[in-house]
This record gives structure tokens, sequence and C-alpha cells, in this order.
């Protein structure tokens, strides 16, 4: 117990400390500082809080072991039953403080880009990416994140050949990072008269949002195309040059956006994903350089490898990378996330805390 709670006195001060800091003039008047000191004692917050509970949990244990090695019949009997209670709770509150404590990702507390696209099996993959985008979407409004729509490219069934959109939320890098890779669905197509199984695939890119300080973007390194808007089929949606291109010539990246009716807003939306991608580039460098140290079956962002299936004719949805397999594959895709979630971020905790550090 005494290992968990060294720091508690560190992390108060720093909750006081910060707390100051959100109401100091020069930090309300940065945005983006303002956000940054408020994500850090957030995040303190929820360590103090679990740290309080904890300490709670051990005195009860504490004191109901000491009564039960004393000589009072009455009050031995009132504890018996509130023991294995406490114990519970003392349980879940030291793996709750583990993974508060445990080594993060510097990139948990960034905002989120998300890219769905249709992978093998044509019109169904891109009906599942719908379906898939509306899986996250519910999931969002649970967790209370704030999703924009960046760019998305419709068939003329109600598929998506793809669909681009971002997160704006407290940890939504930490909590949608899992997602990348290669869903797989089994299912009975709505294209399909025969009735016959399908299996398809949909890719999901998770990125991190990069901000202007975290990747530098000249002007000279852009190629820009404006163009006309396009719908299902190719048919013109727009009487203007709205839609705009954006290659970054440096790594060859090329982003359009199409989905407002402003030039600018196209380029802006684009530039946001532009950076994103650029950042995720630089951070999957730098893992590939310390693979062999930090590399780990859920936090390599591996999007070659089969992560998930959904099968609708049992189902059931199963995340290959921890062995987890759920028989609620209505809920999940409804929105309820939440048991995938908190199974790969307590493997992903597991395994930092066994992981060498690396400064």
């Amino acid at each position: 117990m005494d290992e968990l709670l060294k720091n508690y006195d560190h992390v108060r001060a720093r909750v006081e400390e910060l707390t100051l800091l959100m109401g100091d003039p020069k930090v309300l008047q940065d945005p983006r500082e303002a956000r940054r000191v408020g994500r850090e004692r957030g995040r303190f917050e929820k360590i103090l809080r679990a740290m309080d509970a904890y300490r709670e949990a051990a005195r009860a244990v504490t004191e109901a072991e000491e009564i039960l090695a004393g000589s009072d019949p009455e009050l031995q009997e009132i504890v018996k039953g509130e023991l294995p209670e406490a114990r519970e709770r003392l349980i879940a509150g030291e793996g709750t403080l583990k993974s508060l404590l445990a080594p993060r990702d510097p990139n948990d507390d960034k905002n989120v880009i998300i890219e769905v696209r249709a992978g093998t099996g044509g019109e169904e993959a891109a009906l599942f990416v719908r379906d898939v985008f509306r899986m996250y979407t519910r999931f969002a409004e649970n967790r209370g994140f704030r999703l924009e729509e960046l760019s998305s490219n419709p068939t003329g069934i109600g598929g998506m050949k793809e669909v681009i959109f971002s997160l704006d939320g407290e940890d939504a890098y930490g909590t949608f990072k899992f997602e990348s890779g290669v869903h797989r669905v089994q299912r009975v197509p709505e294209t399909e008269a025969s009735g016959r199984i399908h299996t398809s695939a949909v890719t999901v890119a998770v990125l991190p949002e990069a901000e202007e300080v975290d990747v530098r973007i000249e002007e000279k390194d852009l190629e820009i195309d404006v163009f006309r808007s396009s719908g299902p089929g190719g048919q013109s949606v727009n009487t203007t040059d709205s839609a705009v291109r954006v290659k970054h010539i440096p790594t060859g990246i090329v982003v359009q956006c199409q989905d407002e009716r402003s030039q600018l807003k196209n380029k802006a939306k684009a530039l946001k994903v532009l950076r994103a991608r650029l950042l995720d580039a630089q951070r999957q460098k730098q893992e590939a350089e310390l693979a062999q140290t930090r590399r780990s079956m859920v936090s390599t962002g591996d999007r070659s490898a089969k992560i998930r299936t959904y099968n609708f004719p049992q189902g059931r949805v199963t995340d290959h990378r921890i062995g987890l397999t759920l028989y609620n594959l209505p809920d999940v895709m409804e929105g309820d996330l939440d048991p995938l979630v908190r199974a790969l971020q307590a493997a992903e905790d597991e395994t930092r805390l066994k992981a060498p550090q690396i400064e």
C-alpha cells in the first residue's frame, strides 16, 4: 500500500497548483495552454480521488482485521459481513490506482482523427463502414466527445467508401487508439438475396490530432488544387470550385475535403487531417526505432493485422489481440464499446508496468 501512496502529498499539491494556474490571466488568454492545464489537472484529480478511495478501503480492511483479532464478539459479528466488501473495494482500488499511475502514452490526452475505409468486400464493406461510423458516433455521444465529420465518400446504396471525422474530448486518443487496424465482419449482406454469409473488412486508422506546435508545415511544401465537389456516382453537387486537394510534397501524403461549401473551410479541414497524418508518421517511425523495447500487442497500431471480428449470425464480437469474446454484438454496434476499451486499456497498462521505461 505504501508504494502506491508514496506520492500522495505531491499529487495533492499538484492539483492545488494546477487549480491556481487555471485562474492565471496568462493561461486564460491562451486557449491552447488553458486546455493543456485543464487536462493535466483533470488527470491529477483522478489520481487523487483514486488514492483517497484506496486509502479509505485499506483503513477499513485494517480496522476490521484488528477487530476480528480482538476479544469483542459483538463487534466481530458486525465486521464479518463488512470485511469481504472492504477487501473487494481494496482490490478494485488497487487496480484503478495502478492503471492511473502506469506510464502514459503522451498522446493519450490529445483529440483524435479517425479514418474508416472499406476494404475487401465491395458494397458490403462500404455498408459496414457506415455501421462502424454509427457505432463510433454512439460511443462518442455516450462519452461526451464532440464529433465533427471532416470528409466522407458515400455510395449509391447508402454505404460509405470512407469517412474521416474528429473527436474532441478528454482522453480521446487514449480511448480510441485501440481501434486502429482491420475490422472483419461476417454476416448476410443487405445486397445478398440468397442468404449466404459473407466476410468483409474495413480498415480503421486512429490518429492523435496534431497542433501547429507538433508539426510544422511550410507553404512551400504544399501543392493545393481546387475542384468541384461530387456526390455518389460522380455527379457534381456544387457549382463552384470549393473542394480542396492538398499534397504534402516531401512525404507524398494527399488529403482532400469537399464536404463544406466554403473553399477556406475545406482547406482548413484538409490541413487538420494532414497534420494528424504527419504526426502519426513521425510517431510510427519513432516506435519502429524503439520496437524491441516498446512493442506490445495493443500499442503498436499495426494496421495490417486483423484486430477484431464481428460475427452477426452468432451475435459475438472477438478482439483477437487479447483473446476476448463477447456475446453482445447488438449492444456493441449501438456504441457499447466500454467492455472492449476497458479490457484493452488494462492489457496495455499491464504491459507498460512490466516494460523498461524509455525517456
